[in-house]
């Protein structure tokens, strides 16, 4: 962290604007070589950048921002010039000829901002969902997170769980003495309710039915429309249909938003007893497994013979020779489009209510890991009498808090969030 890293944070290059950030120690004298003075801080001035050789750089806006109180939590210095490649290129090689200054990796920014405490994890992990929301519900999820809702929610339950701490410690330092009553009836209703308030959260949709998005797989025996239904909810022919069975032989995903809502749709191959070859009795293979991740099965086989909870759905209904259902949830024709919109709009509604509200922050796995494990040690602190193990119990409840903020990580599980960011951010 004592490196002085530098990346174009803006968008690749040609555009009309690249900034191109700064950060670390020798900030300051990168301004000094570049254009001779360090401006007032956070003013943005214009200024003539030259190279090493006397050559102009380029006339740009420079702003100084001394740390601490920065993005990043050091020094930082922004150049924003115009954003051709070549004068990218040559600001981006004056820069690396500067000592003590070399480029960024991935998520560096975002780092060096959460070793110096300007965010913590919780609202890093929201940051990196937020680089790559791409509906309207995943962006305001991850808005709640990186925004800090949540990181000061565990704080509060933190701050609850200490004072609970201190009173015990003080039964156990100096419970002989008179001026020092037992633990009153507070001490376990208080446990009660912080436990009934994580287990508020711990029910709440996750994040990850909101970053995949809501996974439908089509699925059913083979020519019953299959792969014609995935074409037109994805919107394209992403899968080849055909009257030929078996024309489908491995699973076939496609992302898409309906509504504002995400969604996975999975395309599968038909499923019977009497596979042709080794390659279809591998995709059949993959399709049932296909099944059993599916948060919702499309079901177009006959009827009652799909998985439990799926949707029965009567496909190819212009076709004299039809499948009949008499209990089916949509009746549709992929082709001329009947009953599509209506499928459409059940299939929004359904998936909705399995998504976090709007501007509702949703717990990852890990997340919900840790607050399982906090939840798992007040339920012990509430069954214990002994006033040891009640205190171990309320440590291992603050070691979980301190996991979900990033007081207790380790380097692998940082390299992993933060690689997820692109290089500038």
């Amino acid at each position: 962290m004592t490196d002085t890293i530098f990346a174009l944070s803006s968008g690749s290059p040609p555009a009309a604007i690249a900034v191109v950030r700064v950060s670390g120690p020798e900030a300051g004298n990168t301004l000094r070589a570049l254009c001779g003075r360090i401006p007032p801080p956070r003013r943005a001035v214009s200024a003539r950048l030259i190279d090493g050789e006397g050559e102009q750089i380029d006339r740009a806006l420079v702003l100084w921002l001394p740390g601490p109180g920065t993005a990043t939590g050091d020094d930082i210095a922004e150049f924003h010039l115009h954003g051709g490649r070549a004068v990218v290129r040559a600001l981006e090689r004056s820069l690396t000829c500067l000592p003590g200054l070399r480029p960024a990796t991935a998520g560096e920014f975002t780092r060096r901002a959460f070793a110096n405490g300007r965010i913590d994890l919780a609202e890093a992990e929201g940051l990196a969902d937020l680089l790559s929301a791409e509906t309207e519900l995943q962006r305001r999820s991850a808005m709640a997170m990186a925004g800090g809702a949540f990181s000061a929610t565990v704080a509060t339950w933190r701050e609850r769980l200490l004072a609970a701490s201190a009173g015990l410690e003080a039964v156990l330092d100096f419970g002989d003495e008179d001026d020092v009553a037992p633990l009153p009836p507070s001490f376990q209703s208080g446990l009660a309710v912080l436990q009934d308030d994580i287990a508020a959260w711990l029910a709440r949709p996750r994040a990850e039915v909101l970053r995949e998005g809501y996974r439908v797989v089509i699925a059913g025996p083979p020519n019953l429309g299959k792969s014609t239904l995935f074409n037109v909810l994805v919107g394209s022919e992403a899968a080849i249909a055909t009257p030929i069975a078996g024309t489908t032989r491995d699973v076939l995903t496609r992302p898409v938003s309906l509504g504002g809502i995400p969604f996975l749709f999975a395309d599968t191959a038909g499923l019977h007893d009497n596979a042709g070859d080794e390659v279809e009795a591998i995709g059949i293979e993959r399709a049932l497994e296909a099944l059993d991740r599916a948060d919702l099965v499309l079901w177009l086989g006959p009827e009652g013979m799909g998985p439990q909870g799926c949707w029965e759905i009567a496909s190819q209904i212009d076709r004299a020779d039809a499948l009949v259902k008499r209990r089916a949830r949509h009746r549709i024709s992929a082709i001329s489009g009947a009953g599509l919109d209506a499928l459409r709009q059940d299939l929004i509604e359904t998936a909705r209510k399995a998504m976090p509200r709007p501007g509702e922050a949703a717990l990852n796995e890990r997340q919900h890991g840790l607050l399982a494990d906090a939840s798992r040690a007040l339920a012990g602190a509430r069954s214990e009498r002994d006033p040891l193990l009640i205190a171990e119990n309320l440590r291992l409840a603050r070691v979980a808090f301190d996991g979900l903020l990033g007081r207790t990580t380790t380097e692998d599980m940082l390299d992993t969030l933060f690689g997820r960011f692109c290089i500038g951010k």
